[in-house]
């Protein structure tokens, strides 16, 4: 098992440049500082996945990384549409058609395939959200089935998708129309607890087109100064371990934030599995 040198970034809240609220999505930057003790248990971590039986079944399957809707050009156009988006709260005017296919082809761009149960325009809208709560709206005002491209963990590949018509927009709403395969199970176990030298992650947001920046939401609470993400990096995986910085003694709150930190790769993701200190698992993707 090869590896690189671990490295650590830091949200930017930690650095001091703001103060970081409840949901905060604000992207982390790329400086460095020296990591808690994560470095031994991501290498337990890689060694289990490495070569194991577990990362062949995950590099044959379909497993998405980032979101799984893509949203129209020029979105959005107020803030209220945002809100609308942001509470999955979405209202059906006319019906969504009809198919009679029941599978689809995942693509890859190397030409491998995979033939999974396609998911219909209802089930597909129900996963938008669907809603009917207070506060804006988006109007969704049909749908045809087509493809998108997305990132998973073998690579880009094409899938099908929905496209949805929304109400003031002249472009759609892209909702993948696939459901993940069932992941492996993990040949590691998760960490007993959380510590604040090593949390679990929340999940995949996104991986860059080129494959050399993974950003992740990762966690902390609310007498920190924010998450940092420490990687490692081995020929098989990336091992990334969240934990807090800044930690303050004394009562707190009991809350549990996320913020999103972008972590830079020495080379290209490509098909190496995305794994998480704390849990053993690959870190997952939007569901």
């Amino acid at each position: 098992m090869r590896t690189t040198a671990s490295r650590t970034v830091l949200s930017l809240a930690a650095l001091g440049l703001f103060v970081a609220g409840c949901g905060d999505d604000s992207k982390g930057s790329g400086v460095s500082e020296p990591a808690p003790h994560t470095r031994p248990r991501a290498l337990e971590v890689a060694k289990a996945w490495d070569g194991s039986s577990a990362a062949e079944t995950w590099r044959s399957g379909y497993y998405p990384l980032g979101d799984p809707v893509q949203l129209p050009d020029g979105a959005f156009h107020s803030g209220a549409d945002k809100e609308a988006y942001l509470s999955r709260n979405f209202a059906l005017r006319g019906d969504l058609p009809k198919t009679s296919r029941k599978d689809a082809k995942v693509t890859w761009r190397d030409g491998d395939s995979l033939t999974l149960p396609l998911m219909d325009a209802r089930a597909t809208y129900d996963k938008l959200g669907g809603g009917n709560g207070p506060g804006p709206r988006l109007t969704v005002t049909g749908a045809k089935l087509g493809e998108t491209t997305v990132a998973t963990s073998r690579g880009p590949a094409t899938v099908p998708a929905w496209l949805f018509t929304i109400d003031g927009y002249d472009t759609p709403l892209k909702r993948v129309a696939l459901a993940p395969s069932k992941p492996p199970k993990s040949p590691i176990s998760a960490v007993d607890s959380p510590t604040n030298e090593l949390w679990e992650l929340n999940r995949v947001v996104a991986v860059a087109a080129d494959g050399r920046s993974v950003t992740v939401r990762a966690h902390h609470g609310a007498c920190d100064d924010g998450p940092a993400v420490d990687v490692l990096e081995t020929d098989d995986s990336v091992v990334l371990s969240g934990y807090m910085v800044g930690t303050k003694d004394g009562i707190c709150t009991a809350q549990l934030l996320a913020e999103k930190v972008t972590v830079e790769l020495d080379r290209p993701l490509g098909d190496r599995i995305l794994l998480d200190a704390y849990t053993g698992r690959p870190v997952r993707g939007a569901e």
